[in-house]
């Protein structure tokens, strides 16, 4: 599966959904963006079960706002509409498929649980 870009208006109903969503957030001018790019083309074509998005930062400065993007590129991952993981920076393949192992292994229910208990906690 190729990756689909992201808009404010459909990255609402993308990440709400069942299952994984990776999300790159990138600019054309970043270098680091362009070479990280090739690497998440690679694994969305790995992975069709999983959502690729890409976010262009420049044509959607209010959605990068608001999820306090600061630094491209940025990774985040959703998994059946939870955030799991945010965090800057290209990543060789190894590693992003480490990631995507990691994120099909959670017990959502436990994330769920200690998301709740961080929740009253504060």
């Amino acid at each position: 599966m190729a990756t689909t870009e992201l808009t404010n208006e459909t990255f609402g109903p993308a990440v709400q959904a069942d299952g994984i969503v990776l999300i790159d957030f990138w600019a054309a001018w970043c270098g680091p963006c362009r070479s990280f790019a090739p690497v998440f083309e690679a694994a969305s074509e790995k992975h069709p079960d999983i959502v690729f998005a890409k976010v262009d930062t420049e044509a959607e400065a209010e959605l990068s706002s608001a999820h306090r993007i600061t630094s491209i590129p940025t990774l985040m991952v959703i998994r059946d509409g939870v955030l799991v993981y945010k965090q800057p920076g290209a990543l060789p393949a190894p590693q992003l498929e480490q990631l995507i192992t990691k994120a099909r292994e959670l017990d959502m229910d436990d994330v769920r649980r200690q998301i709740a208990a961080a929740e009253t906690a504060a």
